[in-house]
């Protein structure tokens, strides 16, 4: 596993000098003290007073860099709180909550909402996949910041079971996950079967078992080879282009239902810049996921090509406007095949609103850390400016770090105190600072 050693910054000259970028890392970092509690990393302590396993272990990559050990302490708890709740089968919970009062011990560091009553496991969407895909990379990431061998040791048998769970999330065994609408971070959205999203976090989610496993002096071999082949498969099924040419021949061999829908796509489509959001059966849906394109490169999947291709279009579109970045391009309009009426569900997936295309904070840091990832050390400098600023809006006060803005407006749409919006604030200042990706260098 490659690590910096501890207290190491590759400082960019010029770099984390801003003002308002300083005073945005310490407002983040307190925003995510605050958001801890008994049981972990609460998404909110103004809305989502759970501990959400996606959030959550998204949050790592900045929790674990945040300048206070507390942030240490209350990851490893979300972690704990995961695998205490593990179902039977092996998948990790949606979120888990306890409504209460204040836990006494964190007053002084802002406090939660879950010091007291029964625990509480939301079902409303139980058979979500993502959780237990964060759930790897949140104790990878842990271990790459702590090197605590002890507690890997301790969760392994855990995360060798979510890692089962997933396995069976292949009903059909080709090798990628097959993902039901709405069972993911867009749990209001229509993206399904081979899901762009879910299936690069599947390849992140093998890489990282590897990388542990090489820690525990396990055999890694088997996590590396199936991380490559969930790599080659979604360049396979998912790009449409001139870098990744289709040898029919071979998909006909390989895996014959892929023939058709990949016949289909390069006929119609001849080529994108961009990997499609979700293949399914003999269907497929023309539009840019802005975070399933950034993971890819953030994550490994996209070469230095497609990484190109990708942050040249999302540029080209003004996807980073008014704020970056926006979820999605072009938006779903009602009428369209892909619109829902479940999108008028508490006004939220309105064109331009929350995943129809509205303006997340926290894949603005996805979107700083994979600039970085490509090289683009000028551009991520100046993007960080900007989710400084994007953060710093409010509906009733500076620095509200709100969930998501309106995308054209580009005003606080969502609840405040976001731990996500703060995690990955903090996460792209420190990519901006090292010239490098914590974590994922080198992958």
């Amino acid at each position: 596993m490659r690590f910096l050693p501890r207290g190491t910054r590759r400082r960019r000259r010029g770099s984390q000098d801003d003002p308002v970028v300083l005073e945005g890392r310490e407002r983040a970092e307190a925003v995510l003290l605050a958001n801890g509690g008994e049981l972990g990393l609460l998404g909110s302590n103004a809305a989502y007073q759970q501990v959400w396993a996606r959030d959550s272990m998204i949050c790592s990559l900045g929790l674990l860099l945040c300048r206070a050990p507390l942030g240490r302490e209350i990851h490893r708890r979300s972690l704990g709180t995961l695998r205490r709740h593990q179902s039977p089968l092996g998948n990790i919970p949606h979120n888990v909550g306890r409504p209460g009062v204040a836990d006494p011990a964190l007053v002084a560091h802002g406090g939660s909402l879950d010091g007291a009553g029964e625990i509480v496991l939301d079902t409303t969407h139980a058979g979500c996949v993502d959780g237990a895909l964060w759930y790897a990379v949140g104790h990878y990431f842990n271990y790459y910041v702590t090197r605590d061998h002890e507690l890997l040791e301790t969760a392994w048998e855990s995360l060798e079971r979510a890692m089962l769970w997933l396995r069976y999330q292949d009903s059909n065994e080709c090798g990628l996950l097959e993902v039901h609408e709405a069972m993911d971070w867009a749990d209001l959205f229509a993206n399904r079967y081979n899901v762009l999203y879910d299936n690069v976090l599947y390849h992140a989610a093998w890489r990282c078992m590897g990388e542990l496993a090489r820690e525990l002096d396990r055999p890694h071999e088997p996590y590396d080879e199936a991380a490559a082949d969930v790599r080659r498969k979604i360049n396979t099924l998912l790009w449409v282009g001139p870098e990744e040419p289709k040898d029919l021949d071979r998909i006909a061999g390989e895996r014959r239902e892929w023939l058709y829908p990949i016949q289909r796509i390069v006929t119609e489509l001849v080529e994108r810049p961009f990997y499609l959001p979700y293949v399914a059966f003999r269907d497929y849906a023309d539009r840019f996921d802005t975070l399933g394109n950034l993971l890819a490169i953030l994550l490994g999947v996209a070469d230095e090509a497609k990484s190109a291709r990708i942050l040249d279009y999302l540029a080209g579109c003004g996807l980073d406007l008014p704020h970056p970045v926006r979820a999605l391009y072009p938006v779903i309009a009602p009428g369209e095949r892909d619109w829902r009426d479940y999108y008028r569900v508490r006004n939220l997936n309105l064109p331009h609103h929350y995943h129809n295309g509205g303006a997340w904070p926290f894949i603005g840091g996805f979107y700083v850390a994979a600039l970085v990832k490509a090289g683009r050390h000028e551009e991520a400098e100046r993007q960080l400016r900007r989710l400084a600023e994007m953060n710093r809006l409010g509906r009733t006060e500076e620095w509200e770090f709100n969930e998501w803005l309106h995308g054209q407006s580009g005003r606080p749409m969502g609840f405040p105190r976001q731990s996500w919006s703060a995690a990955m604030f903090v996460y792209a200042c420190e990519c901006v600072e090292r010239g490098a990706a914590p974590g994922f260098d080198g992958w």
